[in-house]
């Protein structure tokens, strides 16, 4: 009789990398104490994105070291958890002086709110962990196949609710944080155990984790800035009378895609129905679960959430996550969103606590001549009572300042260049988003953060000269197809394919709730500009009251609307 058996499923490199790690240890020790290289074994450079950390090369150097028979300027980028986005005064001094002892002198703010730290040696890795972890920080699932920071739009201090939506998202956040112990066996304690599976169990991941990375994020309307479509699982508040009642669940959003692969594409969560607020871990838990068992571990391009349910069905999904739950999720219930942007300036009455939300380009918190961001946030944290929460736009909020610290707040940003008026800023630069790209991202194909800022210097004039200053449109840019600065909800997207070369893409709305599609492909400077200068004339003389420039150019049949991920590429 033939053996019928179903042979095993073939699985990726890093899934042979993660049954052999013994829940993520690896041999990072042996990689970390090794001095005669900068870089770590090639297994351990999976390993270490669970730890909050990437492998990175200084690309501008790669000819120069080449030349010279030299390894790679390898360093590292070390990712820290901050679950809601909202860290303290300690915690920002912290960063603040780590980047400085252990990286490259800045800190990057995130599209997910969280610290990015660059450049640290391999060998000060060890001291930059433990001195964030002094001040209750970590960067267990920074990265990794795991549920990484769970993000959350709300200012804390704003209402009831507000505070309760972000304690809600750090609740996510410790519910779904790995629980191997190797991280402070590894980083912490020095003390490596010969952990076995019986001993160390991971109760929602196993041993192998997840097939892929796994984004979570809540939104209380009417704002939608932790643009909630574009995660596995996006959660919006719902509140009636001032109190939380629980929240619309939407699952299989997700913006990476590879070139010359259309079975890859970005795509937008489905609305599946409203869980009461006292359930919503619980839901949240479940929907993990279906895709540690379901998802794609052979091919990591097909491994998000967004491919299994496209796989198997919304409806298939559903149905096993009732199952998994043991009851049903309630209809949804309504909302709308008026914006995904962040709004700058100072709320608040005088005589009581207020806020400040400060325009930070590109997340990047530096000094430069003339803008002295660092020196003036660092003095801010001297005495700030309050919070600093970073937004998923990468700017930040200088939260519950006290009435007596207002003014001086206000002078020390001015003294230090810091604080630019908001007329001196198109709200096209002030809704920009930027990802890190060259020239230490690995993946990146093009510039992005450090190119942005200029190209935006030859599109405020143009915008200016049209009268389009406050439209507020949403411009993103990648350097890599990836889309970590979400440059498929930008109502202009450009995303790196070549040095000095972008592919366009056109039509997203302004809320978050439709994806764009692509327009022109491999354009340098000089063609983005010509594409895009008729099209802002166009939308300047043509618009209607209140139409965004991505309704206006579906409107006008300039690119069609991408109605599903599946779409995308049509």
């Amino acid at each position: 009789m033939s053996d019928t058996t179903a042979p095993a499923p073939k699985l990726s490199e890093v899934e042979h990398v993660k049954i052999a790690s013994r829940y993520l240890r690896g041999t990072l020790v042996e990689s970390l104490a090794n001095r005669l290289t900068g870089a770590l074994n090639p297994d351990d450079t999976h390993l270490i994105k669970f730890h909050g950390s990437y492998q990175q090369t200084d690309r501008d150097l790669e000819s120069e070291r080449k030349r010279q028979k030299l390894e790679p300027l390898f360093s590292f980028m070390i990712r820290v958890r901050v679950p809601g986005g909202v860290a303290s005064a300690a915690q920002w001094q912290r960063m603040d002086a780590l980047s400085d002892a252990y990286g490259n002198g800045t800190m990057k703010l995130t599209t997910r709110q969280t610290f990015q730290l660059h450049g640290v040696l391999k060998r000060n890795l060890p001291a930059a962990i433990q001195g964030f972890n002094e001040v209750q920080m970590d960067s267990i699932a920074g990265c990794g196949d795991v549920n990484r920071n769970v993000m959350c739009n709300t200012n804390p201090h704003e209402s009831a609710v507000h505070g309760a939506v972000v304690g809600i998202a750090q609740a996510i956040s410790a519910h779904l944080t790995p629980r191997t112990t190797a991280y402070r066996e590894i980083w912490l304690d020095g003390d490596l155990q010969e952990t076995t599976e019986a001993v160390d169990d991971e109760p929602i991941y196993g041993h192998t984790y997840l097939p892929r990375k796994f984004k979570i994020a809540l939104a209380l309307p009417p704002y939608n800035d932790s643009d909630i479509f574009s995660n596995d699982i996006g959660l919006i508040a719902i509140e009636e009378n001032g109190a939380l009642l629980g929240f619309n669940v939407a699952v299989g959003g997700g913006l990476g895609m590879t070139f010359g692969m259309n079975e890859t594409y970005p795509r937008l969560a489905d609305l599946i129905g409203f869980v009461p607020a006292d359930k919503v871990l619980d839901v949240c838990e479940k929907v993990v679960t279906i895709q540690r068992d379901w998802g794609n571990r052979e091919n990591r391009k097909l491994s998000r959430l967004k491919y299994t349910i496209d796989r198997v069905g919304l409806p298939a999904f559903v149905a096993e996550l009732h199952q998994r739950l043991g009851y049903e999720l309630a209809p949804a219930q309504p909302y709308q969103f008026h914006s995904s942007s962040d709004a700058f300036g100072w709320t608040g009455a005088p005589d009581g606590p207020s806020h400040l939300v400060l325009f930070v380009e590109g997340g990047r918190i530096l000094d430069r001549p003339g803008y002295r961001l660092k020196s003036a946030l660092r003095e801010i944290s001297a005495f700030h009572t309050g919070e600093f929460r970073l937004t998923g736009n990468q700017n930040l909020i200088l939260a519950n300042i006290a009435p007596a610290h207002r003014a001086r707040i206000q002078a020390i940003l001015e003294e230090n260049g810091a604080a630019p008026k908001a007329e001196q800023l198109t709200a096209l630069r002030r809704g920009a988003l930027a990802c890190v790209a060259l020239n230490t991202c690995s993946q990146a194909f093009a510039e992005a953060e450090r190119y942005l800022p200029q190209l935006l210097d030859k599109l405020d004039a143009v915008v200016r000269a049209h009268g389009l200053a406050e439209a507020g449109i949403l411009i993103r840019m990648t350097g890599c197809p990836n889309g970590c600065a979400r440059p498929y909800l930008g109502e202009i997207g450009l995303v790196g394919k070549a040095p000095g070369r972008y592919n366009l893409y056109l039509g997203a709305d302004h809320f978050g709730e439709r994806l764009n599609k692509l327009y022109r492909e491999m354009l340098d400077e000089d063609g983005i500009l010509r594409e895009l200068t008729p099209l802002l004339a166009a939308y300047a003389a043509n618009r209607a009251p209140g139409e965004g420039f991505g309704d206006f150019v579906v409107r006008t049949g300039v690119v069609k609307a991408t109605v599903k991920g599946l779409d995308f590429h049509d």
